[in-house]
């Protein structure tokens, strides 16, 4: 499995692409496929502060439910309207439209603290 280059990464399995102060956050392709069949994706904080490693959402496949942690300390800004009737997308595109949740970073260089791909490559095993 490879990771994309251009991306950090979480040792609990999610993605984040930073453009200025603004983040992209995802799961990984290695955790979609853990977790199965993706039916509901849950974001109920939007609006909200929350510190790194809070629980931002869920995200519930067919056989279970996982939390979601936020990389960085930051505000949620925005869920992805796709996945509201196809969230079957973080299974078929995790890092491109599957993605979850678009953030303000508090501090961009938290950023660069986060796994590179070949670090994740490491926690994937």
């Amino acid at each position: 499995m490879s990771y994309p280059e251009a991306l950090r990464y979480t040792k609990d399995h999610e993605w984040i692409k930073l453009e200025g102060n603004i983040a992209t956050i995802g799961i990984t392709d290695f955790a979609q496929r853990e977790l199965g069949d993706i039916v509901f994706v849950e974001v109920e904080t939007i609006g909200k502060s929350l510190k790194a490693n809070e629980v931002f959402g869920t995200v519930e496949a067919v056989k279970t439910v996982s939390d979601l942690y936020l990389p960085v300390d930051g505000t949620i800004d925005e869920l992805n309207p796709a996945l509201a009737n196809a969230p079957e997308l973080v299974n078929t595109d995790p890092y491109g439209e599957g993605w979850m949740i678009k953030m303000t970073v508090d501090n961009p260089a938290d950023v660069d603290a986060l796994l590179d791909a070949a670090g994740y490559e490491g926690v994937t095993g």
